[in-house]
């Protein structure tokens, strides 16, 4: 059985790309930042996004997993400065800390 990628997904994944906070606050400020948990694949819930797969991206939100970047979540990330990865599905940008990239602290 082979594995294909939807022409979509491609084009979504051609457009992704590592980012820094810096150049993501302004999208924030404007209200277009999406977060997606670290265990999705970002690429897979933009495409759900473009394609208007209202409920898997409706079942995501539900379950915390997708959403509008709060400000507690940009205080952090603009505390740590850690590698995000982003893409755009016009008017939102979707932003992912990876999993692996992700350092535990102990409080």
């Amino acid at each position: 059985m082979t594995d294909s990628i939807s022409p979509l997904y491609a084009e979504i994944l051609g457009e992704t790309a590592a980012i820094d906070w810096a150049e993501l606050a302004p999208w924030f400020a404007k209200g277009q930042l999406l977060w997606v948990a670290g265990d999705l694949d970002l690429v897979a819930v933009a495409e759900a996004i473009a394609s208007d797969d209202k409920d898997l991206v409706a079942r995501l939100m539900q379950e915390g997993r997708l959403g509008r970047m709060s400000d507690e979540q940009a205080a952090d990330l603009h505390q740590r400065d850690p590698e995000l990865w982003a893409t755009v599905v016009r008017p939102w940008v979707l932003v992912q800390e990876p999993v692996t990239a992700r350092r535990v602290t102990h409080h």
